[in-house]
């Protein structure tokens, strides 16, 4: 099985207020510097689709995305306070899911459970 078939992703989705994407596309040079320390990052980057912002990022288990959620804990404070995370995608398999759903239950993601995939 392919080591992204076993990762979790992150899939978060965040709606930039009016005149502040300028300021959105600053932090995500933080949100990049301190993401390439995390040993457990899979791939990580934004795109961007007029206000909104996506982040595509995966990362080795459960406690690969808890470390990376630790470590731009600040960055992510920052980016809410022009910006709202309207949606939030966790995506692996049932066993890595299964640790997040507490810690992340206040940020209301969906979970999608891998079923089927390339080996």
């Amino acid at each position: 099985m392919s080591k992204l078939s076993e990762a979790v992703s992150i899939n978060p989705y965040f709606k930039v207020q009016e005149g502040k994407l300028d300021d959105f596309k600053a932090l995500m040079k933080d949100f990049v510097a301190r993401t390439s320390t995390e040993d457990t990052c899979l791939y990580y980057d934004f795109s961007v689709c007029g206000d909104q912002v996506f982040c595509r990022e995966a990362y080795v288990g459960a406690a690969g995305v808890l470390a990376h959620l630790e470590n731009v804990g600040a960055q992510i404070e920052q980016a809410l306070t022009f910006s709202e995370l309207y949606r939030l995608e966790i995506h692996g398999p049932a066993e890595e899911l299964a640790p997040l759903k507490e810690p992340l239950a206040e940020l209301n993601p969906d979970f999608y459970e891998r079923v089927a995939g390339v080996e």
